[in-house]
């Protein structure tokens, strides 16, 4: 069976991007339970940086002028697991188990979980990449972990020029808005 794909409607166009369920099936199914609820819906990227990752998922960011976002996730509770058909707990604020079983890395164009930095506080957000950026890898030496869960399919361009819109302290000045995301299964 093939990996589910997600549309990611924004306001600068179109991105579908592979969703690796195969690889990662915590941390995908975490990912599309969310969408599929409409979490993601109506929220704005947060922070975007050229040349390194256009960050996304904070409920915070439904007002893009929000000085909280970036601080925030999904409530506590529990989604199930689709490689497995087992239940999941998003606990301590929303985060899931960090799922450091794939060996896929953080090239431009893939989909990663972003995190606070200390072990399973990963929920909500995640970047998507527009570099190498293979230091983020969990396979590589130093702090940053942060798993890949997707590659972008189509509509890389659009990942590229939101990367690269005008900001202020990282926030796009104009915001760039999720519309959606649906899940094709």
């Amino acid at each position: 069976m093939p990996n589910p794909t997600a549309v990611f409607d924004t306001t600068m166009g179109e991105i579908q991007a592979e969703i690796y369920l195969d690889r990662v099936p915590i941390t995908a199914s975490n990912f599309i339970d969310l969408a599929q609820s409409g979490f993601y819906n109506g929220l704005h990227f947060h922070r975007v940086i050229p040349g390194f990752m256009n960050q996304f998922g904070c409920p915070h960011s439904k007002d893009p002028a929000s000085r909280r976002a970036g601080t925030g996730g999904p409530a506590d509770g529990q989604f199930k697991n689709l490689a497995t058909g087992g239940m999941e707990t998003r606990s301590n604020g929303g985060n899931i188990k960090d799922e450091l079983i794939s060996r896929d890395s953080n090239v431009p164009g893939t989909l990663s979980m972003a995190n606070t930095g200390s072990p399973n506080s990963g929920g909500s957000q995640f970047f998507m990449n527009v570099a190498n950026n293979s230091f983020l890898d969990h396979f590589s030496p130093g702090q940053s972990k942060h798993p890949v869960f997707g590659k972008i399919i189509s509509g890389y361009e659009i990942c590229e020029a939101i990367s690269k819109v005008p900001t202020r302290n990282d926030n796009p000045v104009t915001p760039v808005k999720m519309n959606s995301v649906t899940i094709r299964m």
